[in-house]
């Protein structure tokens, strides 16, 4: 009895939430109707009809001669710009963001240093990737360098938020025992944080380039090297066999790249 009685003083004294979600349902709502009464209504005109139809046949017959050219102008030449853009940009994010992310940890550095290189971080992820590729095409010129500059910086804002998190939720027991030893703060991360944080690291770096995949093939619109621009340009023309030779290549490529980082990050989890 005295047991059924605690039970029922704590389910009377349970918080009342009730007002609570009717509030933030009634906030959803006038949110979803001020939003939709900002939007045209979504209409199809017959030549945006005849483009979708015309994309489908260029999917079903794709230009085989492109789709196997080994030229530089072949999609096979065109992927591999693609991939090398999207390693390398995830490679430079990995390198600027790894040091940001311990210089912007509470439990590494003073709380007005983290704080400050966070703001840093928080500046870095404000700016869309498209806009880093216009300003670094406009310094290097339309190239596919000036991608893998654009996807390396988007990429930092990723990337050290994630591992912030990670050196946050560290085993302090380990840091505080080489403090106690008197290790420095260059051998405590070598010897005591690293080790607990590279499969962390790993798994987002291998998410991030799945990200910079498909970023490097939009990159490529405004010049920044990549399979974009040739996109674009059969769609201008009106080339849909080009176009569905290229939108076929770019699903075989996701896939193939999604199924290789989930076999990996399964290896990560059984180490």
């Amino acid at each position: 009895m005295t047991t059924n009685k605690k039970i029922l003083d704590f389910y009377e004294k349970r918080p009342r939430r009730l007002s609570y979600i009717i509030i933030i349902v009634l906030l959803i709502l006038g949110l979803l109707w001020w939003s939709s009464s900002s939007l045209n209504s979504l209409k199809m005109t017959s030549q945006g009809s005849q483009m979708a139809v015309a994309v489908l046949n260029g999917l079903i017959h794709p230009d085989t001669q492109l789709l196997f050219d080994l030229t530089s102008s072949g999609v096979p030449y065109l992927l591999l710009q693609t991939i090398a853009i999207a390693i390398l940009g995830t490679i430079v994010g990995a390198i600027i963001a790894v040091p940001l992310s311990f210089l912007s940890a509470t439990n590494m550095m003073p709380r007005p240093v983290a704080y400050l290189f966070r703001l840093l971080i928080m500046a870095i992820r404000t700016v869309p990737s498209f806009v880093y590729a216009l300003f670094f095409v406009g310094i290097v010129g339309m190239s596919a360098s000036a991608g893998v500059m654009a996807l390396g910086l988007e990429s930092i804002g990723m990337i050290a938020k994630l591992f912030i998190e990670s050196i946050e939720d560290l085993d302090q027991g380990v840091i505080e025992t080489m403090d106690a030893a008197g290790a420095t703060l260059f051998q405590r991360i070598r010897f005591g944080v690293l080790p607990q944080l590279m499969p962390d690291l790993l798994s987002n770096l291998l998410y991030r380039l799945d990200m910079n995949l498909r970023d490097a093939a939009i990159l490529g619109l405004v010049g920044a090297g990549g399979i974009g621009a040739p996109l674009i340009f059969a769609m201008n023309g009106q080339m849909w066999s080009k176009v569905g030779s290229i939108l076929i290549a770019l699903f075989v490529l996701i896939i193939i790249v999604e199924m290789i980082s989930s076999q990996i990050r399964k290896i990560l989890m059984r180490a």
